[in-house]
């Protein structure tokens, strides 16, 4: 992995042609649930508009910025000048910059890992927020499994993004791989399988 990203480092530059549109360099669970590669250009714009990325290195992006390929988890511990680890670094940034995008009267659809809501200070935001949790039934008790769940918040973006959800509410018709909306908890809206 450190070789991997070392190589990575090296190939910077802005002639490179290892640039590509955020939404299509990520690889994990989340985004393979996301299944970016098969939007339309109507549905790539809608997420244009609509989603943002957050990213330990760049902050937050549009999933048409272009980006070069890194690894950089945001729970990562490294020394900068302006703090111990990245939520340090970033601050109030993160939540500045969504909040001044978003209208008062938006809703934001959190679909973060907990890591990465971390750095948004979700709690000092002045829009609505909801974040939804997968859960499902294991040894008899309710149950977030991290692999199945990440799978899961890709899904609902993907699920956003075909069917243009602008009220949150509407959510509460997902029923991609098995999960259907259960109830809402202290703005989590829990679904269940």
């Amino acid at each position: 992995l450190a070789k991997l990203n070392f190589d990575r480092y090296q190939q910077w530059d802005l002639t490179s042609k290892k640039v590509n549109p955020a939404i299509f360099i990520f690889q994990g669970d989340v985004y393979k649930g996301l299944r970016a590669e098969d939007f339309s250009e109507s549905e790539l714009n809608f997420a244009q508009v609509n989603l943002r990325i957050i990213s330990g290195l760049y902050g937050i992006v549009k999933p048409l910025d272009l980006i070069f390929p890194y690894r950089l988890e945001m729970g990562t511990h490294i020394e900068t000048n302006f703090g111990s680890n990245l939520y340090e670094f970033w601050g109030e940034k993160l939540n500045h910059f969504l909040s001044s995008e978003m209208e008062p009267n938006d809703t934001l659809v959190n679909l973060a890992s907990n890591e990465y809501s971390k750095s948004l200070k979700l709690e000092s935001m002045p829009q609505k927020i909801v974040t939804p949790v997968f859960k499902d039934y294991k040894n008899g008790k309710l149950k977030v499994i991290s692999f199945f769940a990440k799978k899961a918040r890709g899904e609902m973006a993907n699920f956003i993004i075909k069917n243009r959800i602008s009220n949150s509410e509407d959510l509460k018709l997902f029923t991609n791989n098995g999960y259907v909306f259960s109830e809402h908890n202290n703005g989590e809206m829990i679904f269940t399988r």
